[in-house]
């Protein structure tokens, strides 16, 4: 697909729906037929068994992963109490598997602890390296090795009984970087019980949510009205709006004083000329460059 008339390629970000049974690459794969360019790439890796939101960059937005903030993500999980698995969600192999019924009043109590500030240890069965390789892949060989717990902020925790009485829907706002199977793994711990994650879909990430998410279909039936301008990625920085000879001279890596009301500013901005964003920017002592260019 060709984004228009002149032969450009798309450019911008693809917010998706992943469904259940992708991975996050089968869904780069897909986009990058859909869209006609091998410049596809996604912002953060979810789970097979996952669904939901997976934004997917497209043309020279995909060079803009390195400097999208991992942020807040929010995750509605199921766990299931009395089984524990070597993958800590339900796909993996089980180790053990007991009664547990515990009482909504229980659960809430379990999960308190792990609300705020907290220390988690990353699952074997994770993309993260050891020795430049995926622990993944040394799980995958039988073999475990030790890994260091690593500081991440749950912001809320909510809980909710479902349909069964050993398995608790949880609503989860938190830092980049907090593995929700290991989040249910720890409660049921708590619990003294067991306890692993048996669905989970991603409502938000990157600033865009379930709401902004369209699925496979949708893109391939309109792949244009799917595929949103770079500069939402950026939408939560400050814009610095200038004229066509000062938006040139960022262009060709000029520093620009600022007028004196964009003077405060300080770190990364949006750059916008006439015609919309084009870059994103670096303000500092009352001065602003270009750091990396998106439209061309």
């Amino acid at each position: 697909m060709k984004n228009n008339d002149s032969g450009a390629i798309a450019c911008g970000a693809v917010v998706v729906d992943k469904p259940e049974g992708w991975t996050s690459f089968d869904v780069v794969a897909k986009l990058r037929r859909i869209y006609g360019t091998r410049q596809v790439g996604h912002t953060g890796t979810l789970d097979p068994m996952a669904t939901g939101v997976l934004v997917v960059l497209v043309g020279r937005a995909a060079k803009a992963a390195e400097y999208i903030s991992a942020g807040r993500k929010v995750y509605r999980a199921r766990l299931r109490l009395g089984i524990t698995t070597d993958t800590e969600d339900i796909t993996g192999t089980v180790l053990s598997a007991r009664e547990c019924a515990a009482s909504i009043d229980e659960v809430r109590a379990a999960a308190e602890k792990f609300r705020g500030d907290i220390m988690q240890t990353p699952p074997m069965y994770s993309a993260l390296k050891r020795g430049g390789e995926k622990l993944v892949d040394i799980a995958r060989r039988g073999e475990t090795v030790e890994r260091e717990p690593r500081p991440v902020t749950v912001y809320s925790l909510d809980v909710s009984p479902t349909e069964r009485a050993d398995e608790y829907e949880l609503l989860v706002s938190c830092s980049g970087g907090t593995y929700i199977r290991t989040l249910s793994a720890d409660i049921g711990e708590a619990l003294g019980c067991g306890g692993c994650m048996s669905a989970l879909r991603r409502l938000e990430t990157c600033g865009f949510s379930i709401g902004d998410a369209h699925t496979i279909e949708e893109i391939e039936s309109s792949p244009r009205a799917c595929i949103k301008d770079v500069g939402s990625l950026f939408a939560d920085l400050p814009a610095v709006t200038v004229g066509r000879a000062d938006e040139a001279r960022l262009r060709n890596g000029q520093r620009l004083r600022l007028r004196e009301e964009g003077s405060f500013l300080s770190g990364r901005v949006r750059l916008c000329g006439e015609d919309g964003f084009f870059a994103l920017g670096e303000a500092a002592d009352g001065s602003v460059r270009s750091v990396k260019l998106f439209v061309l």
